[in-house]
């Protein structure tokens, strides 16, 4: 393996992403990283930030390993970034060991480093508890060139995924499930190729099935199992998948329901294997009918059975928004890629929705879901940054703002209702009936919340902040002068490093 700037400059994780970037390219990567600025597109089309703010993008694909059945993860980085991607996982309840190979400047720079790493893997493949075997590169190890693709397809009959999971090629954790869920889904696709496969753990449906793309609540795909009945389809596995076999069934279904419209790779595979992908989701009333229209169509049903579907479940829909109503002004924001069928569904519930805001990009499937908010007058920003997040609750203060944690802090402080997107509305069921009944009550609840909040702010009003902050026996003194000098002393630091870089 060829040495790249990391062995010249000791340029290691802390590095900008455009020198890593280079890094990369150099070392032998460009075809890889050349495939995610396609799939996970960074361009103004897509939003206005290449990299919105959000977690470790390699912590979308370490969760996707570490939840599926018989499927060992072994990550390969920093041993910083490794520590904060163990503990995120296991915070958010992963229940088995992280494998990690160590590694330092030598080691990376002369091919010792991908020798360990095949060394692990051999060690790791053990049939008789493994299908799978899943290595992530982080950042310094896809920027020295370390070849993942060189690794053994499979071993003991144990399959190897090898993936490359860069911060600075894949924008998001959420479009980084994809990249791990699209590897599976070529391997499962080839096998199926090459001959008869293992059917799923119970059983094979004997109906035609629709494949869910896209993590949901475990009630979601129930209700659209449901929805999909009067149609004479059922609900296929959901991708990504929590066990191995699942991926040859989710191959075999008449259509592909991209719940979330991020997961590019995946698509290009069931496309290659012929499959039609369907965007948005039955959410609300007028998204239900319109999915359920594509849906059918997309898997050949005749037009009498898509009118019985449509009927059916516009009438229970229809009762459950009669009965229950959202009344409030409401922001949205959030990084999972279901703010948009959350936001549709808002609206319908009576809510006076004005942003939508989240951090994956525009696509093809969640086009019609952006026209439908905006008709509805509701802003939609594509790529959103956390600051465009902040300055709609500013802008609107709205009754209720749904986001990330620092809007939700925000919200708060300004005496606002919040609820954290991801734990909070994401969890719940969003589909069909079930999705108007429970998204109402909670969204409600939390507007009736706001006297609390302007009691807690008038209470505690006059204890400071910042730098001001807490109890003190006399008032604070301030001395700007001292914070100028430290200013100008900060930014004399700053140009002296600019002009070092610049030579």
């Amino acid at each position: 393996m060829q040495a790249t700037a990391l062995e010249g400059d000791g340029m290691g994780c802390h590095a900008g992403g455009e020198q890593l970037l280079s890094a990369a390219k150099a070392a032998g990567k460009s075809d890889i990283l050349k495939q995610y600025a396609k799939d996970y597109p960074q361009d103004a089309k897509a939003g206005p930030h290449d990299q919105p703010q959000s977690m470790c993008p390699a912590f979308g694909a370490l969760r996707v390993g570490l939840r599926m059945r018989r499927t060992a993860t072994i990550l390969s980085g920093s041993a910083c970034c490794v520590y904060g991607l163990t503990f995120t996982s296991h915070f958010y309840g992963a229940r088995r060991s992280v494998g990690y190979v160590p590694f330092n400047s030598e080691t990376l720079v002369t091919g010792k480093l991908f020798e360990d790493i095949r060394e692990a893997v051999h060690l790791q493949a053990d049939p008789a508890t493994l299908d799978a075997i899943v290595v992530i590169n982080l950042c310094v190890p896809t920027a020295s060139g370390v070849p993942l693709q060189l690794l053994p397809k499979e071993i003991n009959g144990v399959r190897v995924i090898g993936i490359d999971v860069p911060g600075f090629g894949v924008p998001t954790h959420a479009e980084a499930k994809d990249v791990l869920a699209g590897a599976m889904l070529r391997y499962a696709r080839h096998e199926i190729q090459s001959g008869p496969v293992q059917a799923p753990r119970g059983g094979v449906v004997d109906m035609p099935t629709v494949t869910l793309l896209g993590e949901m609540f475990p009630a979601d795909p129930v209700g659209i199992a449901h929805l999909l009945a009067p149609m004479g389809l059922a609900a296929g596995p959901v991708v990504p998948t929590r066990e191995w076999r699942e991926l040859y069934a989710a191959l075999d279904c008449v259509a592909v329901a991209a719940i979330h419209p991020f997961y590019t790779a995946s698509v290009r595979e069931f496309e290659a294997a012929g499959r039609p992908v369907v965007g948005s989701a039955p959410v609300g009333l007028d998204g239900t009918v319109s999915w359920l229209q594509a849906i059918g169509e997309a898997a050949g049903v005749a037009q009498d059975k898509i009118d019985l579907a449509k009927a059916q479940a516009a009438a229970a829909i229809k009762a459950v928004l009669s009965a229950n109503a959202i009344t409030g002004r409401i922001t949205l924001s959030g990084y999972e890629g279901s703010e948009l069928l959350v936001g549709r569904l808002l609206v319908e519930c009576g809510a006076d929705l004005k942003y939508v805001g989240t951090a994956c990009p525009a696509t093809r499937w969640n086009a019609d879901d952006a026209d439908w908010l905006r008709s509805k007058g509701v802003q939609v920003q594509f790529r959103a940054s956390l600051e465009q997040d902040m300055a709609a609750v500013d802008e609107f203060r709205p009754d209720l703002a749904i986001g990330t944690t620092p809007v939700v802090q925000k919200a708060k402080q300004m005496s606002i209702p919040a609820l954290y997107f991801t734990n909070l509305i994401s969890a719940r069921p969003l589909m069909g009936v079930a999705g108007a009944g429970s998204l109402v009550q909670v969204v409600q609840s939390a507007i009736g919340n706001r006297a609390r909040f302007e009691a807690m702010t008038a209470f505690f009003e006059n204890v400071g902040s910042g730098d001001t902050a807490g109890v003190w026996e006399d008032v604070p003194v301030a001395y700007p002068e001292f914070r100028i000098e430290t200013r100008r002393q900060l930014d004399r630091a700053i140009k002296k490093r600019k002009a070092e870089e610049m030579g």
